[in-house]
């Protein structure tokens, strides 16, 4: 899901405006066998492959690593919640070049930027593989990340040029499949190669893939006359991407991600210089976007877009998607490794059953939205999300593995009715011009929302473990008597299994302590789950407020 929503994913027909009713039947007219090949002769339905393979691997990568975290951290020496930058890291530098890849495809021609895009993906993924520290592996992160925002918008422009109007639904339904499958498939096979290979293994599958796939554009894929021209038309206009604003959200987005990820462990901004820089240039560059953003004839970033009302709650409801399914793509595997002993493998399935039921509810749901308003799907999803969230806080030690796969089979169900709805709903009173910053806005909306449904969640379940902490510590008593008969309970037990006299006693108590700090845990993750389940139930007034469309239509040809 972290690709392409709308007609992508339902594949249903995008409006292509003058591709309709008579003249859509005027164009096979015409067309004759000359519209069964896409710009340079060959065949569509193999660039169609192509770009679905290319988009696959990169919307593989936003879930793959989540189960291999333990890995990373353990191989690199550092903590789980310091690990957790590989995603957000990842997610981040995908949203900043969100905001340049329309331009930067119709200025250099969108075959030069996806194979650009695709090489930088592949490269960096492999540096990933050898990061030798955490802060090379953030930094080749951050590298694949820029690479892989520059894919998944151009694939469906790619496509439209490449199928005549009455063939790009199933081009668009087999994209969509890559996008949806992809992320269902990550957890479990990062587990799988993490426990029989290693965490590298997860970034170094990308080579050959990027490398077979860079062979097959560079032969397949041409630009189409209409591009060319829109190329032409821009140099001669003398357009320039607008690059001070580019720099100033990139600055903020990036010092807003250091400050969430990094506040609590530096204890915000007491006595740490990388937390005061971070805020200072977070300040400075949001003072100083929003005029520069606002005026300029030709935006990095359209943030009138955001001004209105129906684009703004559908950017918000998207940033809480994004947001919930991160953090549960990266939770749920964590806490079954950490205090239930599953391996990585088997936390990757604990996600199956939901990734399935995913693929499925977006086929669903792309036949129900047009006939039920985006509106009352969006809020129907996120109203199941949030019970889903609640019951994710019956979590307790007897808890099972069909307890945490039902909990992904809510999220599933959800989930899907709110990505294919946001399309339709976002592109309401949006003009034809304004329709690729609205894609770019909609995929920055949800992976920056994700990256602070991760950070959010890392600081919440800190907070939280150490309140929990001190409270449980007060509550336990050495005179009280049912704490000694545990406590006699224990020792006997350990004196039973090889244990003599003081070290039995030790043991006991080393038990005690590791008992009460997994409850402890519970109770953190449970507020975590408490609070990603109001992030839900927000949305729903949200949704609700949006305005009724016209159904039927899907997204525009150049829609995310």
């Amino acid at each position: 899901m972290a690709g392409g929503t709308g007609a992508a994913a339902s594949g249903r027909k995008p409006n292509t405006g003058k591709a309709q009713g008579g003249k859509l039947q005027g164009s096979k007219a015409r067309g004759g066998t000359a519209s069964a090949k896409a710009p340079g002769g060959h065949n569509p339905w193999l660039i169609a492959g192509v770009v679905a393979l290319a988009t696959f691997m990169e919307v593989l990568d936003t879930t793959i690593a989540n189960v291999a975290l333990r890995y990373i951290s353990g191989g690199l020496a550092v903590g789980p919640d310091e690990a957790a930058w590989v995603v957000t890291s990842y997610l981040v530098a995908n949203a900043i070049t969100l905001t340049a890849s329309s331009f930067l495809a119709k200025r250099y021609g969108r075959k030069a930027f996806f194979m650009w895009s695709v090489a930088l993906f592949t490269v960096s993924s492999i540096l990933c593989g050898f990061a030798w520290s955490l802060e090379s592996l953030l930094l080749f992160r951050v590298l694949q990340g820029l690479g892989g925002g520059g894919m998944a918008p151009l694939a469906q422009s790619i496509l439209a040029d490449s199928f005549p109007p009455e063939k790009r639904g199933q081009a668009f339904a087999l994209y969509g499949v890559a996008i949806v499958v992809a992320p269902v498939i990550g957890p479990t096979l990062g587990g799988w190669l993490s426990d029989n290979a290693s965490w590298h293994w997860c970034f170094l599958i990308n080579g050959p893939v990027g490398v077979i796939a860079l062979g097959l554009m560079y032969w397949l894929i041409e630009d189409s006359a209409a591009a060319k021209k829109e190329r032409r038309a821009l140099v001669r206009k003398g357009i320039r991407f607008d690059i001070v604003g580019f720099v100033l959200v990139a600055l903020f987005l990036g010092s807003l991600e250091v400050i969430l990820d990094e506040g609590q462990r530096k204890d915000w901004f007491g006595t740490s210089t990388l937390m005061n820089v971070s805020g200072v240039l977070m300040v400075v560059s949001f003072v100083a976007m929003i005029p520069w953003l606002l005026t300029k004839k030709n935006p990095a970033v359209d943030l009138r877009l955001i001004g209105n009302r129906q684009f703004g709650s559908c950017f918000l409801v998207m940033m809480f998607t994004g947001a919930i399914l991160i953090a549960t793509t990266q939770f749920i595997p964590q806490i079954t490794q950490e205090y239930y002993g599953y391996t990585a493998t088997l936390s990757g399935l604990v996600l199956g059953p939901g990734g399935i039921v995913t693929v499925v509810m977006m086929f669903l749901t792309g036949r129900v939205s047009a006939y039920v308003q985006p509106k009352w799907l969006i809020a129907a999803g996120m109203t199941i999300v949030a019970l889903g969230m609640v019951d994710l806080t019956r979590l307790d030690g007897s808890t099972t593995f069909s307890f945490f796969a039902w909990s992904r089979v809510y999220i599933g169900i959800g989930l899907p009715m709110v990505f294919l709805s946001i399309t339709s709903a976002s592109y309401e009173g949006i003009r034809k011009d304004q329709t690729d910053q609205a894609s770019a806005l909609i995929n920055v909306a949800r992976n920056v929302g994700g990256s602070m449904g991760v950070s959010l969640a890392q600081n919440i379940l800190a907070y939280r473990s150490q309140f929990h902490q001190s409270r449980l510590v007060e509550s336990v008593n050495p005179t009280a008597p049912a704490y000694q008969e545990t406590m006699r309970q224990a020792t006997q037990y350990f004196s039973e299994h090889g244990y003599a006299g003081v070290e039995a006693q030790s043991q006991a108590t080393a038990w005690i302590g590791s008992v009460l700090s997994t409850q402890v845990a519970y109770w953190a993750y449970i507020d975590v789950f408490w609070v990603l389940g109001l992030v839900a139930a927000c949305a729903v007034p949200l949704a609700l407020s949006l305005k009724s469309v016209k159904l039927g239509g899907g997204a525009p040809a150049g829609g995310h």
